[in-house]
């Protein structure tokens, strides 16, 4: 007769209250937390990550349906457990192609599917103007309509949980109150929004700004921009690039005390070049870019940035690591409050939460070494510490 297979039992310390603990979990969910007088030296155990935001890693992105479980692996690496693949401004024929990949790899793999809770469209609702715009094409930007939109969605299988856009494009108010009504995250993002823009985008249901700080014009009115009445409204949350490239320590310490740690997401808004070592690689519709030794990714020739080579987990560490946000603080940031947003199950450290687990310890300078990453009581990298 077979033996029994024993419950996972993990041993270490809580990433809160740095206690040891003893997590035990079956069938996808946590069945016991209980303190311990001792944990494995050096381990600690918090919620997996959950990254909203990745338009890809590791050389790989989303146009391919075989690539998607690369990017999963790579970022599980990583401690990510599931992540939302973005879908930046295109043609519509370009943007379904993505989301069609998306679907198909989502739909061969039960596994991988439940690594996606969706999918993050980014445009092509958003600002015109140069800055704003960012490096979306504008081309391919344009007011948002409800029949173009649901194109996206079909092409993806009803998997776009997300939507980023500009509250001051014609129709965009509309749009946000019936986008919202339907259950998607509504964002503020890339945009020249005003404050009653912003204000009124609020009250029609959008709950994010997506990466703020960023996606703005280099040179703004001092009183009168986009960014005070995002950082204002009690109704808005928000995410952050906390690569070390996007934001100035000095820049995300300020924004992210003026909403709060309940009101901060982090994300890595990764590209396809992140992960891979310093060298030129081609860019995403012509152009090339640089990876530089310090991890930056620019336009090739250029100062301008041309998406984050950052993984999540590094994002998290940085913050820490310029005072932005405690370490415990900043793990929520980037596991519990964007499951919040998007109305997931919380992956509280708790009986009944599910499984999904950060295994981790310091490592040097401050980054943090996973030492296991756990989705739904499966491990799916690294190994538990013993």
């Amino acid at each position: 007769m077979a033996k029994p297979q024993r419950m996972p039992v993990l041993l270490a310390s809580h990433y809160r209250s740095g206690t040891p603990v003893q997590v035990a979990w079956e069938g996808g969910r946590i069945t016991d937390v209980r303190s311990r007088t001792a944990a494995v030296p050096g381990a600690w155990i918090a919620p997996a990550l959950l990254d909203i935001q990745v338009n890809g890693y590791a050389g790989f992105d989303f146009s391919r349906p075989e690539d998607v479980g690369r990017v999963a692996a790579a970022l599980a690496a990583h401690g990510v457990a599931r992540f939302c693949p973005t879908v930046i401004t295109g043609t519509a024929a370009a943007m379904q192609g993505v989301l069609a990949a998306i679907h198909g790899a989502l739909t061969a793999d039960p596994a991988l599917e439940a690594a996606v809770p969706g999918v993050h469209v980014e445009g092509p609702y958003i600002s015109e103007l140069d800055g704003p715009r960012g490096a979306h094409p504008r081309a391919q930007v344009r007011d948002p309509e409800w029949a173009h939109f649901e194109g996206l969605r079909r092409a993806s299988g009803g998997r776009v949980r997300i939507v980023t856009l500009a509250p001051e494009r014609p129709g965009a108010l509309a749009f946000i109150a019936r986008a919202s009504a339907a259950g998607l995250l509504v964002c503020i993002g890339h945009s020249a929004a005003d404050a009653d823009a912003v204000h009124a985008a609020v009250a029609a249901g959008a709950r994010l700004s997506t990466h703020l700080g960023n996606g703005l014009a280099a040179t703004i009115d001092r009183h009168h921009n986009p960014l005070w009445p995002q950082l204002a409204a009690p109704g808005l949350s928000a995410s952050f690039i906390a690569d070390g490239h996007h934001l100035p320590a000095d820049a995300l310490t300020a924004m992210m005390a003026a909403k709060g740690p309940t009101r901060c997401v982090l994300v890595s808004d990764a590209v396809r070049q992140a992960g891979l070592p310093p060298g030129r690689y081609p860019g995403v519709g012509g152009g090339d870019v640089d990876v530089l030794a310090s991890g930056r990714i620019q336009l090739a020739g250029t100062p301008y940035l041309a998406g984050s080579g950052a993984h999540l987990a590094h994002c998290v560490a940085h913050a820490a690591r310029v005072g932005a946000a405690c370490l415990s603080d900043a793990l929520d940031m980037a596991a519990l409050h964007p499951a919040r947003l998007l109305g997931l199950p919380p992956p509280l450290l708790a009986p009944g939460a599910p499984a999904d687990l950060l295994v981790y310890r310091s490592g040097a300078a401050g980054e943090l070494e996973v030492l296991a990453t756990v989705r739904g009581g499966d491990v799916i990298f690294g190994e538990l510490p013993v």
